[in-house]
């Protein structure tokens, strides 16, 4: 095995001895052109009407987390 791929096995494995598990995200790239035209065109779709209870949502789960930042 080569020595990144054991010193990487061996930190899994100190982290697994902490109580610690490896999680691994895949996201759209925002970066990039297609995925922003994508988003574009899903936004435009969304209709204010229907998106009201979940922007009052949002706007008070904000402003709760707001509140309790230190300065």
């Amino acid at each position: 095995m080569a020595p990144a791929a054991e010193w990487m096995k061996a930190m899994r494995e100190r982290r697994r001895a902490r109580g610690l598990r490896e999680l691994r995200l895949v996201l759209p790239d925002a970066r990039s052109a297609s995925v922003r035209q994508r988003v574009a065109a899903q936004v435009g779709r969304l209709q204010p009407s229907s998106e009201d209870g979940a922007l009052r949502w949002i706007e008070g789960a904000v402003s709760d987390v707001d509140d309790t930042a230190p300065s």
